[in-house]
């Protein structure tokens, strides 16, 4: 007589959910706030970490953040440690560059076993297509930001920025984030209607020719569910105001704010 044996489902099989956050800006505007938002953060992927199945980091999530070939830029170790932990145990973390911190060559891939991803993605998760990315450099005008974004993209004006020492290269990044943020502060957190709105209008034009069930972006700071045709546009905010993130559980997808 043999005994009857019910396989049960290993702990990642009941993870079930998919997470998406950010521009966490850690960094700015200063050190004990950037820090009290970091430990934030980590509480939030802390409680996540049962039921995740994949955390998708839209971009941002440093202020500034550029790897040379043996240094690692100071701070951020409790983030970095817990994305880490999270990732060895078998969660998908997914790493989207953002136009604050662009310049990864390797270091969050090796030593915290992570998929970075440079620009947007589709991706199929249950029966929905997503298209995700940060957001930066998508639809219509902005020349001088896309020309920009296409200079810092250029290995050779990489190697010649990691020719200057971390200390003048980090003032330097931090002086230009603080005067964009200063300069482009009156357009930020508003939402400018759909003909204004410069990431309606890429996915108006994107579904011409191509399907997604779901738009997910950050980097415009508001946060935003927005039907376009057919398809949804979700901006998951950021986190020095707002703390929000937005949470896919196989059929319904929900825009959520971290309140510990």
């Amino acid at each position: 007589m043999f005994a009857c044996v019910t396989s049960q489902p290993t702990q990642l099989e009941t993870r079930t959910k998919t997470y998406f956050a950010s521009d966490f800006h850690l960094g700015v505007p200063s050190g004990r706030e950037s820090l009290e938002r970091e430990k934030a953060v980590v509480a939030w992927l802390e409680s996540v970490r049962t039921d995740a199945r994949a955390i998708y980091l839209l971009g941002d999530v440093f202020d500034y953040w550029f790897e040379y070939r043996s240094v690692v830029a100071k701070g951020h170790v409790r983030l970095l440690g817990k994305i880490a932990e999270l990732a060895d145990e078998g969660i998908e973390i997914h790493f989207f560059t953002g136009n604050h911190d662009m310049w990864t060559f390797g270091y969050l891939e090796e030593e915290l076993g992570i998929r970075v991803h440079k620009g947007p993605v589709t991706h199929t998760i249950g029966s929905k297509v997503f298209f995700i990315g940060h957001g930066d450099g998508l639809g219509p005008d902005d020349k001088g930001y896309k020309l920009m974004k296409w200079m810092f993209s250029v290995p050779l004006f990489q190697w010649l920025f990691a020719r200057l020492h971390p200390n003048l290269s980090f003032y330097l990044a931090r002086s230009f984030s603080a005067k964009s943020r200063k300069a482009n502060s009156y357009r930020k957190d508003v939402f400018l209607g759909e003909d204004k709105e410069f990431l309606i209008l890429f996915i108006k034009d994107y579904l011409k020719s191509n399907h997604a069930d779901y738009f997910i972006f950050g980097h415009r700071h508001i946060t935003l569910d927005h039907q376009v045709g057919n398809s949804r546009y979700i901006n998951v905010g950021e986190w020095i105001n707002t703390r929000s993130y937005a949470v896919f559980d196989g059929k319904d997808l929900t825009l959520k704010y971290w309140k510990p």
